[in-house]
């Protein structure tokens, strides 16, 4: 049997960054620095389910606010 065949369960919690990047981190682990938990918990489907129903737009936060001030110039 394959290491990934096995059943993951693992509890997850989303993280998101600076840049409004989102991810999903071991909720027994220390979150790293520069990301912050979004108060998501759960196994890891339920996790990325949440990460695919907020993360409509997977541009860094930076470049959104860039093309924002550009487009309005």
């Amino acid at each position: 049997m394959a290491w990934d065949d096995e059943e993951d369960t693992t509890i997850y919690q989303v993280v998101v960054n600076h840049e409004q990047q989102y991810s999903i981190w071991p909720d027994y682990k220390e979150i790293p620095g520069g990301w912050r938990t979004v108060g998501k918990t759960g196994n890891k489907q339920e996790c990325l389910d949440h990460i695919k129903e907020v993360w409509t737009d997977m541009r860094p936060l930076s470049l959104q606010i860039h093309m924002q001030q550009t487009a309005s110039q």
